[in-house]
């Protein structure tokens, strides 16, 4: 009686959580993972996780849906060779990473956001207004401060994450990341 307990008052906590007034999925994703943290340990979790680790892969996911779906408009928007090529590298790259990223949550009974945050959300809108050069150099421009970003973010998060698997997709996908960001800024260059 008392393990049912403890398994139900955990799932309230969680749904709670979820039905809370976040702002947006990435907000109610941290809150669905910050209750299953704090929660009594339960045996449906399959490996106990940091809320450093958590917090990793639900901005780590969120920023790949972003690349991918700007990506994906990129590759039907741009009106130049190398963008239209860095935008199917891109699509092709982050989904894959975030097949990895979903993988690990899953495992880790880690809750990601069904969709992009709201900043990346807007972010996608006020790019999708744009087109011909104007397009290209604006997607340019967001892939370097979003890959600086999230060089800063992975660099970060790999000293503060206690996850040995989340710290080797970290390590993996670094210098990967470093080099969209190297490609981005050359093509940025190009265009101007």
């Amino acid at each position: 009686m008392k393990k049912v307990m403890v398994v139900f008052s955990a799932v309230t906590i969680v749904l709670w959580a979820c039905n809370n007034d976040a702002k947006d999925s990435v907000e109610k994703a941290d809150s669905a993972n910050k209750a299953k943290i704090d929660s009594p340990e339960t045996t449906s979790q399959p490996i106990k996780v940091d809320e450093e680790s958590a917090s990793f892969m639900v901005k780590a996911a969120d920023g790949g849906m972003t690349e991918v779906q700007l990506g994906q408009m990129a590759q039907n928007k741009a009106v130049d060779a190398k963008v239209k090529n860095f935008a199917s590298m891109m699509v092709q790259d982050h989904s894959a990473a975030n097949e990895q990223v979903k993988g690990l949550a899953r495992q880790r009974n880690v809750t990601l956001p069904d969709s992009a945050s709201d900043d990346n959300k807007k972010k996608v809108n006020d790019l999708s207004k744009k087109t011909g050069k104007a397009f290209d150099k604006a997607y340019m421009d967001d892939m370097v401060k979003g890959h600086e970003s999230t060089v800063d973010l992975f660099e970060k998060s790999a000293d503060k994450v206690n996850d040995s698997e989340v710290k080797t997709f970290i390590n993996n996908m670094l210098p990967k990341i470093k080099m969209h960001l190297d490609s981005a800024r050359a093509i940025r260059k190009s265009l101007k």
